[in-house]
């Protein structure tokens, strides 16, 4: 009995893989091990890339985030409008609305009034008179009186339906400017995202490579001796009208001055922010973009090209500076490259705009 009762107890052997069995179960072990290693790796390695990679790569996401910054600017323009346009529209209605509220009020006053006089039928009112011939006077004058007040219930309705479509087109405005303003925070969060990876593939490089990196910079964008210095020599500028003369010498004053996305002055630009301030201080109004700034004017030649001129870059038209002879222009290139002078050959040329 004993003894049973230890049988029961006892665990039942474990049976091991033999034969064909035992190497399938080995080799699915393997090939798991070996899955699951290259898995962990590829979620951790990186590739590493070189400075000249980096450097390239940091070039396109700055032109990335100045396209970008473009459409933001455009945005920030419709979006501006649009508030303003549903600003003047508001008020309006509520002019509109107070007129209608006081011919209301005066519509009411009248109704009252007649109300008042009016409970016993006129033919009885007229045998009742001491002087048929007054009443008779009096009952003409209550005529006119109702025409006008037909009248006015007529401008109340006209009103009322005037006020009405004004309080529409402001709702439509509304959704216009929420649309817009979505847009503005798209393009805004895309020059961000452009903007933080290019400084975290920059943060990778050495201090030595980071330096040659801007050296580089520098010399595509016309080198240090011309660029930011405010004491840069400017010498007279053959500019062919006075309107042109000043905008070269608002861009020879914004030299060394920061770029920032979205900036038109007074210290610190972009691209199309520094060419739009240049000639508003000329009395000319451009707009907010590279890609409107290009229709602003007569489109010329790069070999007519004259001191003044609008000169734009790449083929989405996303730059754009202002010529001032000698195959040289004023331009704001990107972050961390201030306001300077370059070379317009440094970049893909797409056109030219002759403002005056």
């Amino acid at each position: 009995m004993a003894a049973h009762r230890k049988a029961a107890h006892r665990k039942p052997k474990q049976r091991l893989f033999t034969g064909p069995a035992a190497r399938t179960a080995a080799t699915l072990a393997f090939a798991g091990a070996a899955t699951a290693t290259a898995l962990e790796g590829a979620a951790q390695a990186e590739p590493q890339l070189s400075p000249a990679q980096v450097k390239a790569k940091v070039d396109r996401l700055y032109h990335d985030a100045e396209v970008a910054t473009e459409k933001y600017n455009g945005a920030k323009e419709k979006a501006t409008a649009s508030a303003k346009s549903l600003d003047a529209l508001r008020d309006e209605a509520a002019r509109r609305t107070d007129r209608l509220n006081a011919a209301r009020n005066a519509l009411g006053s009248f109704a009252a009034a007649q109300y008042r006089s009016g409970g016993i039928d006129p033919a009885v009112r007229l045998a009742l008179s001491s002087d048929p011939d007054e009443y008779l006077e009096r009952a003409s004058y209550l005529d006119r009186a109702g025409d006008r007040q037909a009248g006015a219930i007529n401008g109340v309705r006209r009103q009322i339906g005037e006020v009405a479509q004004l309080r529409a087109r402001a709702e439509d405005e509304l959704a216009v400017l929420k649309s817009r303003q979505a847009e503005l925070r798209k393009h805004k969060e895309a020059v961000r995202t452009k903007l933080a990876d290019a400084q975290r593939l920059l943060a990778t490089l050495t201090e030595a490579q980071r330096a040659d990196y801007e050296r580089s910079a520098d010399a595509g964008h016309g080198g240090p001796a011309v660029r930011a210095d405010r004491g840069t020599p400017r010498g007279p500028v053959a500019a062919p009208d006075a309107r042109s003369a000043q905008a070269i010498a608002f861009a020879y004053g914004a030299l060394g001055k920061p770029y920032v996305w979205g900036a038109t002055g007074p210290s610190s630009f972009d691209c199309s922010g520094l060419t739009q301030a240049a000639w508003r201080s000329a009395g000319v109004s451009l707009p907010r973009t590279t890609y409107t700034q290009i229709n602003a004017g007569r489109r010329v030649a790069r070999s007519e090209l004259a001191p003044g001129d609008l000169v734009f870059f790449y083929p989405g038209i996303t730059h754009v500076g202002l010529y001032i002879g000698g195959g040289q222009m004023i331009h704001a290139p990107r972050p961390g490259a201030p306001v300077r002078i370059a070379p317009i050959s440094e970049m893909p040329f797409a056109g030219a705009t002759r403002v005056a």
